[in-house]
């Protein structure tokens, strides 16, 4: 994670809050960044395709984990009444974890193959494009998106598109698969790191069949350092409260900070930030 110093240079003193994190305060997720959390989640990545409901099953307890944590940070409260809107939501893996918690649920997702893929009914989905979300500014008390700006042309689009509907005082939590890190060529890799084409063309070749993930067209090449970029250039418009390597323990989240090794041992790059 950013460390309090960082976040400080970050964001203008302007855009900062008082609820955003006292320098030296570690956020309340970080005490679930555990070793052992570290490797489940890392181990179920091999059941994405064969077995999706379980891989997403325990993606969407820890998405809501991470958004309830942060969440109290800012502002004291848990998810009950809040709405939540998930960017390429997909089907709704997500939606049974955030209705337990007693939020409003709502999946965008551009494609309906994918809105129908695990046979799931979200009566508050909503086909639309992440980088035009069809709702009105200030609209949304949580605005989500996990593992998805990586098979967006136009992710930092998506990232400001997913700031406007959010409603000042809430959050935007902005989650994404860096492309040199080891699992950026998704089912391609590690092959990718000679080339998003060769990696696909290898797979091709030993599958008979196109990869679901094809570079150039449905996954793209997104690196770490443009989301702290990203999350240093967010200006007036919110406060950062976090940006960390999601699947990493917490006594891991200094790489962040380290340009080029942050390309190759973030898997996987959090921002969180609290709209003014």
């Amino acid at each position: 994670m950013l460390a309090p110093d960082d976040l400080r240079r970050a964001v203008p003193a302007t855009a900062r809050s008082a609820a955003a994190p006292r320098p030296g305060r570690r956020p309340r997720f970080a005490r679930r960044a555990t070793l052992r959390r570290s490797l489940r989640l890392l181990g179920s990545f091999r059941f994405e395709q064969t077995d999706p409901a379980r891989f997403y099953g325990g993606i969407a307890v820890d998405t809501a984990e991470l958004i309830e944590d942060f969440y109290a940070d800012h502002t004291g409260r848990d998810l009950s009444g809040l709405v939540v809107l998930d960017v390429g939501g997909g089907p709704g893996y997500f939606a049974d974890e955030f209705a337990a918690r007693g939020a409003r649920y709502i999946p965008v997702e551009p494609d309906p193959a994918e809105m129908h893929a695990a046979g799931l009914q979200v009566p508050a989905a909503v086909r639309g494009s992440g980088t035009a979300l069809p709702f009105r500014d200030d609209a949304v008390d949580v605005c989500l998106s996990s593992n998805v700006a990586e098979h967006v042309a136009t992710p930092w689009r998506m990232a400001q598109e997913m700031l406007r509907v959010t409603k000042p005082g809430g959050l935007m939590v902005f989650s994404y698969t860096v492309w040199l890190g080891p699992f950026g060529g998704h089912e391609t890799g590690p092959w990718h790191y000679l080339g998003g084409e060769r990696a696909a063309a290898r797979y091709r070749r030993k599958h008979g069949r196109e990869p679901k993930n094809r570079f150039g067209t449905s996954l793209f090449a997104v690196g770490a350092g443009e989301g702290v970029r990203w999350a240093r250039g967010i200006g007036s418009r919110a406060t950062v409260l976090a940006v960390f390597p999601r699947y990493h323990p917490r006594w891991a989240w200094w790489l962040v900070r380290i340009p080029v090794v942050r390309e190759f041992l973030v898997s996987n790059l959090v921002i969180v930030a609290a709209k003014a």
